[in-house]
């Protein structure tokens, strides 16, 4: 069985667990989308493997990620543990999730780092965009069939050195300060912005309102509107988005840590 846990405003980290989970076993799957809590986590699991996959937010995990994964609890029970970045770096986020699990009772059997499209990211300034793409999910398939052959063998925790990253974390990003905004002469009200929100801040009666103080920023909403007419053209935002796109034109591939 395969409890396939997951935060995913734009879908890259959906896909790229997805696609472990499937390689992994066919059968059996429970997912908990935390996204917007469309199935509550049970306060425990007692069964199978389990994936948690989170996007990785300044080179942490996201608060709002902890806070939805508070009263989750394992029985010693495996887990596969999946971070997704922007094709800049990944630097505490894995060792950050693997503390936060192990303290919950699981034991990290395997971990990985995957790219996904930059939440940041635009056609006129791509930040690693379309990814993850087939080379990137033909690697989630090749986890998924290395976590299966290791399970066969051993559920034994991987030594807590096996994964990267420092102890303090990094400090993380300030939040709820800067918030996509709407050009109105685009904008049908169609609602979609809102219903991509995973913090409900976005509300559209006869126009669209957010509210800056729960937004994280993942741009969610930028890239679900077919109208283009949500956009982030905050001067801070948009001097990250420049170097960014400047900076981080290397390809970068997944990492594993099996």
């Amino acid at each position: 069985m395969i409890n396939l846990i997951y935060f995913s405003p734009t879908k890259t980290t959906e896909k790229i667990v997805s696609q472990i989970a499937a390689a992994i076993a066919d059968t059996d799957l429970q997912r908990y989308d935390l996204t917007r809590m469309s199935t509550d986590v049970p306060a425990r699991i007692s069964a199978g493997t389990t994936i948690i996959g989170v996007p990785v937010y300044a080179g942490r995990v996201p608060a709002i990620v902890l806070e939805r994964l508070a009263r989750l609890q394992g029985d010693g029970l495996p887990a596969v543990l999946v971070v997704v970045y922007g094709n800049r770096e990944f630097e505490d986020a894995l060792r950050e999730l693997a503390d936060v699990v192990t303290t919950k009772g699981f034991h990290v059997v395997a971990a990985a780092a995957f790219v996904g499209e930059h939440s940041y990211s635009t056609r006129q300034q791509p930040i690693a965009q379309n990814r993850p793409d087939q080379t990137d999910l033909e690697h989630a398939s090749a986890f998924g069939v290395a976590i299966r052959k290791k399970l066969s063998v051993s559920k034994q925790p991987a030594p807590p050195s096996m994964i990267p990253g420092n102890v303090p974390y990094r400090e993380g990003v300030v939040l709820g300060q800067i918030a996509p905004e709407t050009i109105t002469e685009r904008c049908v009200l169609c609602g979609l912005c809102a219903s991509a929100c995973p913090t409900f801040a976005i509300s559209v009666i006869d126009q669209v309102l957010t509210e800056t103080a729960q937004c994280v920023m993942c741009c969610a909403c930028v890239k679900g509107c077919p109208h283009e007419a949500r956009v982030m053209t905050h001067p801070v935002v948009a001097e990250r988005r420049t170097l960014l796109a400047q900076n981080c034109r290397q390809r970068k591939e997944p990492q594993w840590f099996l």
